[in-house]
């Protein structure tokens, strides 16, 4: 009996003493001006690998026999707070209570998030063709290399491991922001609401993401919930040389309210007569509003909106010939009316979004976010539409139009001055004289002349030659998701997730401005049955209404629907040791596409009027990765995935606009990516070195242009509007990136960067042509692209630079950037046997290999040098902040190319050769040129 009471009283004993014998440090983490707590704070013992986050009240401990004892230092890591380092003495066996800790917001970096979202809105480029790059780059990170591509590289229409933003995925609120249409977020919805983005969790490549199963270029999510802003205001004002000239802000966030409640309200208006690009208008505003309810301890519920309507002239892509008569800043489609610019190619978009968040916490550990959004307006892009203006009646019954417009562009390639030097035996000096002189001192759009033209066709009993028309995306959209986030304990999470996704889209032109005349004949005057311009039944847009004519507002040219439904589940598994951190997640979905006609177009009256069959695509997509620390300072990273995705419903339909033919071979996408990092960082040292690999298999692409020299079986070599379908694409991408930074003083910082990559077509994709001008289409079987390099911006980038933080709250840096291995994006149909045959079918006689491989050798572009420099300046007044801050970008004002692509006008060997020995081709390549020297300065005041 004595013996058992003895080993009660040790047993207990042992446990008082194992207790006795735990080291824990403990503290909380609170806003330095508001002592609210700071969740999410990354709390590292430096040069260990024990690291942890504080929780929704700021708390953290540590708690182990293994917490090294003695002199410590403990740093505190947070977005938008200056980085904490705090040193302690550890004793063992005891409990050390820090209390309350308070980090300052850090000026810097805020103003530096600030500076990366308005720089990259005021250079958002929407050209179709452009390289829209600014997905996943909107954050002060730092990660030394996604600084540097945020603001430095980007400039350039650098692409971090050359994927366009159609790779990343950006969220709102859990709400995936990306269109169905074209895979690629149309940023201008949320664009001038900066002082609400400033909470985005950002997720590399393809780690793990609370949100959705994520990207190759990462995945960004934006919160934008009431609750998740600090209690105060802002105001500020900005000027710049870019996109706009102009933006005034405004945002107020309540804190939390008596009953639980909270709101948040933001607004700005950016505006600019013309940007850096001549007639290059801009006219946004912008409105945001969120408020928030606290049922109790266990639901909330928040209501979000945002509207963003903005408006924006387009600038011209133009030929080396155009650009040397006229400069880097010259623009075609612009003029000046009633002493006033006007464009007449204009992007216009109206999309409100509207979204309901209910957060659920079923327990301590379970939480259950469900969303429903709905998005809703328009997307217009604008163009002049010219053709006959009357209908005359023939002998025979039938009719014919009179009279028709020509191309009013004045850089259309028949008014260039080597438009008259074509014909290198007679050319006519005197023609390309006058020509240029025009350019030269006119080149803008002559709307006085297309007001003329109509006034005198209504007087003569015709109709409008030229009209202002819109091509317009209306678009209705809901979406329903619901997040279930468990934490098991410490070391295992699961994150889950079910989507479903219904698009009704509604695609037509419409006529905007009848330009003085008295409607439009909607006919296909391209596409008539025969040279003497008889209407018959091919050239009716509408073969159910022969002959109409169009009035203001009314829909003409082509009427259709886009209907698309998505439902996906994703799962995700992270697990935790004392030195790894490893994640598997799996995603499976399913998509619908159909195309719905309005109009029975008259070359496809059997296939164009009515619902198309039903798409299926299937999907799934797996991916795994970890960290595993080998001490505090050196940590080996790692990433994988495969998954699969349907086409964009922008590459299904081959000719969307006339008919419900859907692509031929059409298949999911295969996406495969690894990439591993070593990471090295030390309280003054910070590195990053990755490697990583990605094939893009089986992709589809669509473009649409006019081709010279077409030949197959026969065919003549006539000029015909074709739809180029490419199916079967394959790339590959791999290479290196680096960042590094080293602290060399408390003020002083020098910091590095470098890409260098490699991304080229991987093999022969599948190529086919469709067109009016012939009744089945030209399959061309393959293009031979493999080895070509991708087009776009640089595939190398480098940077130089460092910052100084001065204690009285200014700053200042500068970087030195170097850019090489851009490339032109080349012609596919040149690449194809149609460039070996000539116009009869039958072989090009001369045909000479070495000149061939010459002609159709990728330009390379030559490699440029960039000086950046971004400094401000902050005064704290009480708990407020006044500052600036000023962004300086091609001081030297380098002039360099930031992509193009060859015309695919000459299509065969013989009429390229021809082109290529002209002092000026006819149809050379186009290119668009970087922003000059240019600045962005802000001023603000936070309360």
């Amino acid at each position: 009996m004595k013996q058992g009471l003895y080993l009660f009283l040790w047993g207990i004993l042992s446990v008082f003493k194992v207790h006795g014998q735990q080291t824990s440090l403990r503290g909380v983490v609170v806003d330095a001006s508001t002592y609210e707590p700071v969740e999410n704070t990354l709390v590292i013992i430096d040069g260990t690998t024990f690291q942890t986050l504080t929780n929704a009240t700021g708390t953290f401990i540590f708690s182990s026999e293994e917490i090294p004892e003695g002199n410590q230092i403990l740093t505190f890591t947070r977005s938008g707070y200056a980085s904490l380092r705090l040193p302690v003495i550890i004793i063992k066996s005891t409990d050390k209570n820090l209390d309350l800790i308070p980090l300052e917001i850090d000026m810097f970096r805020e103003q530096m998030l600030m500076g990366a979202i308005s720089l990259s809105d005021a250079q958002l480029s929407e050209e179709e063709g452009n390289v829209d790059n600014v997905a996943g780059l909107l954050q002060a990170s730092r990660d030394v290399f996604l600084n540097a591509a945020a603001f430095d590289f980007s400039q350039t229409f650098f692409r971090p491991r050359g994927l366009d933003s159609e790779y990343g995925k950006v969220y709102i609120n859990g709400v995936e922001m990306n269109k169905i249409f074209n895979g690629r977020p149309q940023w201008s919805n949320w664009g001038g609401l900066n002082d609400v983005q400033r909470n985005q969790v950002v997720s590399t490549a393809t780690v793990p993401s609370e949100v959705g199963f994520g990207g190759l270029a990462g995945t960004t999510n934006i919160i934008m919930r009431a609750s998740a802003y600090g209690k105060g205001g802002r105001v500020s004002y900005a000027m710049a040389n870019r996109s706009y000239t102009g933006r005034i802000m405004a945002t107020y966030n309540s804190g939390e309210l008596e009953r639980g409640w909270t709101y948040s309200v933001s607004a700005s208006r950016r505006f600019a007569t013309e940007g850096f690009i001549d007639g290059t208008a801009y006219d946004a505003n912008s409105l945001f509003i969120s408020a928030e309810k606290k049922i109790n301890d266990f639901h909330s519920l928040n209501f979000s909106g945002f509207y963003t309507p903005n408006f924006r002239g387009k600038s011209s892509a133009n030929t080396q010939e155009v650009y040397d008569l006229k400069g880097q800043q010259y623009n075609s489609f612009w003029g000046y009316q009633n002493g006033e610019i006007r464009n007449s190619r204009y992007r216009e978009i109206e999309e409100p979004v509207v979204m309901l968040n209910h957060f659920w916490k079923l327990s301590r550990n379970t939480q259950i976010n469900s969303n429903l959004a709905y998005q809703f307006g328009k997307i217009a892009n604008s163009r002049i539409d010219f053709g006959g203006t009357r209908l005359v009646s023939q002998p025979n019954g039938q009719e014919s139009f009179v009279g028709g417009g020509s191309n009013p562009d004045p850089a259309y390639y028949q008014k260039l001055p080597s438009y008259f030097l074509r014909a290198a035996n007679n050319p006519n000096y005197m023609g390309a004289y006058i020509a240029q002189q025009e350019l030269i001192n006119n080149g803008q759009l002559n709307w006085n002349e297309l007001y003329n033209a109509n006034l005198t066709s209504l007087q003569n009993g015709g109709n409008s030659i030229y009209i202002l028309a819109e091509d317009r995306n209306d678009d209705q959209q809901i979406t329903v998701n619901s997040i279930l986030n468990t934490t098991f304990n410490e070391r295992l999470k699961l994150i889950s997730k079910l989507t479903y996704t219904k698009l009704i889209s509604e695609n037509f032109a419409s006529v905007k401005d009848l330009l003085g005349g008295s409607g439009y004949l909607d006919v296909d005057f391209f596409a008539q049955a025969n040279e003497n311009s008889l209407i018959g039944d091919r050239g009716q847009n509408d073969f159910r209404n022969r002959n109409r004519i169009a009035n203001q507002g009314d829909r003409f040219k082509y009427n259709f629907e886009l209907l698309a439904t998505v439902l996906e589940a994703y799962s995700q598994l992270q697990f935790k040791t004392r030195r790894s951190d490893l994640y598997f997640a799996g995603q499976i979905s399913q998509t619908t596409y159909q195309r719905n006609g309005l109009f029975q177009n008259g070359s496809y009256p059997n296939n164009s009027l009515g619902k198309s069959d039903l798409l299926n695509f299937t999907n799934i997509g797996l991916k795994t990765g970890g960290t595993y620390r080998f001490t505090g300072r050196h940590l080996l990273d790692y990433n994988l995935s495969y998954y699969t995705r349907p086409p964009t419903l922008r590459n299904s339909f081959s000719n969307s606009r006339m008919n419900n033919e859907i692509v031929r071979d059409l298949s999911n996408e295969q996406l495969f990516s690894g990439d591993l990092n070593y990471i090295f960082r030390t309280p003054l040292f910070r590195l990053r070195l990755t490697g990583y690999f990605t094939e893009v298999q089986d992709g589809t692409a669509i473009s649409f242009y006019y081709a010279d020299g077409l030949s197959e079986m026969g065919r003549t070599g006539a000029t015909a509007f074709v739809q180029e379908v490419m199916t079967n694409i394959d790339k590959r991408h791999f290479g290196i990136e680096s960042g590094v930074e080293y602290q060399i003083t408390s003020t002083i910082k020098v910091k590095g960067a470098v890409a260098i990559g490699q991304y080229t077509y991987n093999n022969n994709p599948r190529l086919s042509l469709t067109s009016d001008s012939f009744t089945e289409p030209i399959n061309y079987w393959v293009s031979n692209l493999k080895n070509y390099r991708v087009g776009g911006g640089p595939q190398r980038a480098a940077q130089l630079g460092f910052e100084y933080r001065d204690p009285n709250f200014w700053w200042f840096g500068t970087t030195v950037n170097f850019f090489s291995h851009a490339f032109i994006n080349v012609s596919p149909i040149t690449r194809t046997s149609n460039f070996l045959t000539d116009v009869d079918g039958l072989p090009i006689i001369n045909y000479d290999e070495g000149t061939a491989k010459e002609l159709l050798k990728q330009e390379q572009f030559d490699s440029y040098v960039l000086m950046n420099a971004i400094g401000g300046k902050s005064w704290r007044i009480k708990n407020n902040y006044l500052g600036f801050f000023v962004s300086l970008n091609n001081i030297l004002d380098v002039i360099y190319k930031t992509g193009g692509f060859e015309q695919s006008r000459n299509a065969n060997y013989p009429a390229l050769k021809e082109d290529r020995e002209r002092d000026q081709p006819l149809f050379g390549s186009k290119y668009w040129y970087g922003t000059g020297a240019s600045y962005y300065a802000n001023v603000y005041y936070r309360f």
